[in-house]
């Protein structure tokens, strides 16, 4: 098969688990948010602008698929990246992104003119909404 041995089986598995978990732009802007720090859901909402059953939804499916996890402290539930490596993923993909808009000469809306950064350290736009 090649230096990067995928079986059927586990691509029917990975895309639902994983590639679906990314394809909604909320829950991997909660995901770049969980990256500068753990959050609580009412600071997420705030911070997202969404409904707070929204924002529970998406963290919901975040949860189920592994990606995230919480932890009870008190009367808060802190959300937290059970993987911060997935910030990476999105940086490759962002990176691929704008260097295929580039290539074509396209213009996208709301494409940050800084350069992406390279490592985990995307920065949120303050206008998360």
């Amino acid at each position: 098969m090649g230096a990067m041995e995928v079986t059927q089986h586990e691509l029917e598995e990975f895309v639902p688990m994983m590639c679906k978990a990314l394809n909604e732009p909320k829950r991997i802007l909660i995901l770049l948010i969980l990256g500068e720090a753990p959050r609580t859901v009412s600071e997420l909402v705030s911070l997202i602008g969404a409904p707070q059953a929204n924002v529970s939804q998406h963290l919901a499916v975040l949860r189920d698929r592994g990606i995230i996890e919480a932890q009870r402290e008190g009367a808060n539930v802190w959300y937290r990246l059970r993987y911060p490596e997935i910030l990476d993923a999105l940086s490759i993909l962002r990176h691929i992104f704008h260097a295929e808009l580039r290539r074509k000469g396209s213009i996208a809306r709301d494409v940050p003119s800084r350069e992406l950064a390279t490592d985990r350290s995307l920065q949120v736009a303050s206008d998360a909404s």
